[in-house]
């Protein structure tokens, strides 16, 4: 009895404690998340001696007009527009090829399977980052693409491994018996892949065109190397590290600040347009 009495008292204060130390892990990591952009947004706001001196939090006046320089000294227009045109293209091109090639691999068995999907595993764990961006700049300058945003297009499209085996992943969800019916009803290979079987996979391609989008949006060295002698094809990220420094060389953090939060705008939007997506991927886990 005794015993028992000792475990039941001891028992809950083992949960709370654990239950204490998860929130507390949970809600550290929430604060490094969100300080930084808490920080950029009160810095979007300041003067440039205040944001550079960092003697308090809150701006001592809030300067609205920052936003609107940097408007019109980054071009934004045309930065946002090259940047959303990229980032349109290849979530869309990249959605198509994966789902296509995970549905192939899922449903298939064609010589070359296993080296296929190791090397897209080769190309989803090992990186090299920069070293290869003189090859495909020479690659796109044999194809002619050197001087257009369809090179840093292309390049971006083929390097989907992690969308591919998340698509793959939802296509082993799906019943086989679907295709199975669908054939003896006289459907073909492709007619079940566009009418079946992506309908099934809609909150999959949201996820997967949410981190897609990001990435194209979030990218940098590419449109970088590839709009130096193009100041017209710059990317919203390339244009924004142009305001670092006014026609005085002068730092100017505050201008960068304020359109780096301009710069996040589009992305929320994403994030809220996928987010249903989001709730019917935690749905189906759960339920299932």
């Amino acid at each position: 009895m005794r015993t028992n009495q000792a475990n039941r008292r001891k028992y809950p204060l083992t949960a709370i404690v654990s239950r204490a130390i998860l929130w507390s892990f949970l809600l550290t990591v929430a604060l490094f998340t969100i300080f930084p952009v808490v920080m950029a947004v009160l810095g979007a706001f300041k003067t440039n001696s205040e944001l550079t001196l960092g003697a308090t939090i809150l701006p001592n006046s809030w300067e609205f007009g920052n936003f609107a320089t940097a408007w019109r000294e980054a071009n934004f227009a045309r930065f946002t527009w090259n940047s959303i045109f990229i980032s349109m293209v290849t979530t869309v091109a990249t959605l198509v090829v994966t789902s296509m090639a995970a549905y192939a691999v899922d449903r298939r068995d064609f010589p070359g399977k296993k080296l296929y999907t190791g090397l897209q595993a080769a190309t989803l764990f090992v990186s090299i980052g920069a070293v290869v961006l003189r090859p495909q700049f020479d690659l796109m300058v044999k194809l002619n693409l050197h001087q257009s945003l369809w090179g840093v297009i292309i390049i971006l499209i083929s390097g989907h491994a992690m969308i591919y085996f998340i698509l793959i992943g939802f296509f082993k969800g799906i019943p086989r018996d679907l295709d199975e019916a669908a054939m003896i009803d006289g459907c073909n290979f492709f007619y079940i892949y566009v009418r079946i079987i992506l309908p099934l996979l809609a909150p999959a391609l949201g996820v997967a065109a949410l981190f897609t989008f990001r990435h194209a949006w979030n990218e940098y060295i590419l449109p970088l190397v590839f709009t130096m002698n193009q100041p017209h094809l710059q990317t919203l990220t390339v244009g924004l590290a142009g305001l670092r420094y006014g026609i005085s060389a002068a730092v100017e953090n505050h201008l960068m600040m304020a359109g780096a939060c301009l710069s996040i705008i589009p992305m929320l939007i994403v994030y809220f347009v996928a987010n249903k997506a989001f709730m019917q991927v935690n749905a189906g886990s759960v339920k299932g």
